[in-house]
């Protein structure tokens, strides 16, 4: 989760800052760059292998000083830097020192810490990368599709939600997802339809928003379904357009199940417009272990009064996951879908030389109830099973789970968090 909620001017000021005192006074440990011999190198070499050192470092030093855990999950760092130092030197180009980078920090164990090249960064910056246009679910081990972004290089080949993804470049999809395309690359994907005929298609990638529209319906019996997929000033204020123009509405849904989270700033607003009081939003805990309790804010709150349930699973996260804890902790909301993601830790972006970006976890996080969700998730109130004939049909049982909620056809259990 970002907490950053100062000007972007300012942000980028203060996260150069930290990077340069960090190289500047790296305390009594001396940086990785110090132990890695460049003279037996061609100039060439050097050079990069230089640069290459200078972003080490500054991830290195970053981690070593600020990262949320002063026992940096019990790792040796020293010892880390000795490993993977060399490796970055002689990396040959900026995704290979990247994944250098990012083997290092895998042991944290530490949804938000990550180093991101800079393609990366002006994706987040640009909340824009090259993609065909669909989304992804994994149901009983088959790769499903979701939905699909209209306009978009798959849309206009034809794909549909409910297709079965089975191979990619001609390559099968394996347990684990993670593509990338340039502008421009064709892709071919192979399919099968909900008739189980196979179906080839060849997109060619283009840039796209990697952040849905936000979306809302009246349902049956006045009800009003709501969907925003990131935690940010215009999904807030969107939302709270939203609760103001239904403010009668007897209840509301609100799907959270794309939502990997945001701004501290926007998920203390958003909170606030379903209580008419500002309210415990839980606690964030520091390095050093200082306690601070954070609270609801009430700013133009739309204090919707009506019910409430919340779709998630295991791509809820973040700024998502608290939403979803502290409407459930207050008794303001039922959950329902499958568990959360369980990254809830609050970071910080530094810049990093070459353009890249450090994410850094700073704060550790404890629901009102006193909970720690990171690496656990929020077990939802109600869990619904997921099935791939539900998937391939299009059945949204979540969905029917909340309206019979709503409804008033099912009781919260009583063995409730």
């Amino acid at each position: 989760m970002d907490r950053a909620v100062r000007p972007a001017a300012l942000r980028r000021w203060i996260a150069v800052a930290a990077v340069v005192a960090g190289l500047a006074l790296g305390g009594c440990r001396s940086l990785p760059s110090a132990r890695v011999d460049l003279a037996a190198l061609p100039a060439a070499e050097a050079a990069r292998a230089k640069a290459n050192l200078a972003v080490f470092d500054a991830v290195w030093d970053l981690v070593d000083r600020k990262h949320y855990d002063p026992r940096i999950g019990g790792i040796d760092w020293p010892a880390a830097a000795a490993t993977f130092a060399p490796r970055a030197a002689a990396a040959p180009d900026t995704k290979a020192l990247y994944s250098v980078l990012n083997e290092m920090l895998a042991p944290l164990n530490d949804s938000h810490t990550v180093a991101l090249s800079p393609d990366r960064v002006r994706e987040r910056r640009t909340a824009a990368r090259a993609r065909t246009g669909f989304n992804l679910l994994q149901v009983e081990g088959r790769w499903v599709v979701a939905e699909v972004v209209p306009g978009s290089p798959a849309a206009e080949a034809g794909v549909k939600p409910g297709w079965i993804a089975v191979a990619r470049n001609g390559r099968p999809l394996g347990p684990r997802t993670e593509f990338g395309a340039k502008e421009g690359e064709t892709v071919t994907w192979e399919f099968l339809d909900v008739d189980d005929r196979p179906v080839t298609v060849a997109p060619a990638a283009r840039r796209l928003s990697t952040v849905a529209p936000p979306a809302a319906r009246v349902l049956p019996g006045g009800f009003v379904y709501v969907r925003f997929d990131e935690f940010d000033g215009p999904g807030r204020r969107w939302l709270g357009r939203q609760l103001e123009e239904h403010r009668a509405a007897p209840g509301v849904i609100v799907d959270l199940r794309r939502n990997p989270g945001g701004e501290t700033f926007s998920l203390g607003i958003t909170i606030g417009e379903f209580f008419d009081r500002a309210v415990d939003c839980g606690t964030f805990v520091t390095r050093a272990g200082r306690r601070s309790l954070k609270h609801s804010w009430q700013l133009g709150s739309a204090n919707y009064a009506g019910k409430v349930v919340v779709l998630v699973d295991g791509a809820t996260g973040s700024a998502a996951e608290i939403f979803a804890a502290v409407l459930q902790d207050h008794g303001r909301a039922v959950v329902v879908g499958r568990r959360t993601a369980g990254a809830v830790l609050a970071s910080w972006f530094y810049r990093l030389p070459g353009g890249g970006e450090l994410q850094l976890s700073r704060e550790d996080y404890l629901a009102p109830k006193g909970r720690r969700l990171e690496g656990r998730g929020l077990e939802p109130d109600f869990t619904v099973v997921r099935t791939l004939a539900d998937a391939r049909r299009g059945l949204d049982r979540d969905l029917e789970t909340a309206l019979a909620v709503l409804r008033g056809e099912l009781s919260v259990p009583s063995a409730r968090p």
